[in-house]
């Protein structure tokens, strides 16, 4: 009993320690390589291989694996975005989604504009691969698609063009000095009484959930940790001027979705 016992434990060890590696080696490990090798001044160079490699995207983007990482709160988070698009009038308008993400938040994202009346879904990312592997999920959408390889950073599109932004899990995953551009961009595009969604990570407010959170982002993305207080969204939001913030956090404060109305002109 006590081998099987420890040929179960080997083997279970051996398993995370081989995913925790694998994800490492992705993650926080691609961009210390990078900066070793000068190379983290490319506008992509914050971009992980498994978002960027056809064939990492097509083993990762698994809805279990995405939905485990998030804790099970995945569905949780989407539904909020999508249950506020149900209830906006985009009957002839735009919707942008601001970069890819895993999952079935685009079709789903999509879905509930086009439902809404949407005349037009936008969406934008800096890695072509992720453009394409989002069109491949949706060819029943075609008519209403537009697949823009774009910076969110410095997107292309005019002032005030858009009535809703979706930006689904990017934030944790830019470089400081880019957080504040990005949500400037989003705010910027949208047409005044325009909504932009945004999903992100949030400070667990139990210490057990924060310690692990920590240990996550310090391990593998180091950039997210400055969500909890340097770079909150709402504060870099309503530091922008004009925007009104209503923020939910879900299964203990461990993840957040901020609703950021762009006010009307007086």
């Amino acid at each position: 009993m006590s081998a099987w016992f420890s040929y179960v434990f080997i083997g279970v060890f051996v398993v995370l320690s081989s995913t925790a590696l694998f994800f490492f080696a992705l993650t926080r490990g691609t961009l210390i390589v990078r900066g070793a090798m000068g190379r983290s001044q490319d506008p992509a160079a914050h971009v992980y291989p498994l978002y960027s490699n056809m064939r990492l995207i097509k083993l990762i983007d698994f809805q279990p694996i995405i939905a485990a990482i998030l804790l099970f709160q995945y569905d949780r988070l989407v539904s909020t975005i999508t249950n506020g698009l149900h209830h906006t009038d985009l009957r002839g308008k735009k919707v942008l989604i601001t970069s890819c993400a895993f999952g079935n938040v685009i079709p789903r994202v999509v879905t509930a504009a086009v439902k809404s009346g949407a005349q037009r879904v936008l969406i934008a990312d800096i890695i072509k691969n992720e453009l394409v592997h989002a069109n491949s999920k949706m060819p029943e959408f075609a008519g209403k698609l537009e697949f823009l390889q774009e910076n969110a950073t410095a997107m292309k599109q005019p002032d005030e063009s858009v009535d809703a932004n979706v930006m689904f899990l990017l934030l944790h995953e830019l470089p400081h000095e880019l957080k504040g551009k990005a949500l400037s961009e989003a705010m910027r595009v949208l047409t005044p009484g325009g909504k932009l969604y945004l999903a992100e990570f949030h400070r667990p407010e139990l210490w057990v959930l924060r310690a692990l959170s920590w240990t996550y982002f310090k391990v593998f993305e180091p950039l997210g940790l400055a969500l909890w207080d340097s770079h909150d969204p709402v504060k870099q939001l309503e530091a922008l001027g004009g925007v009104t913030c209503e923020r939910r956090t879900v299964f203990f404060g461990n993840f957040q979705v901020v609703t950021a109305t762009k006010n009307p002109r007086p």
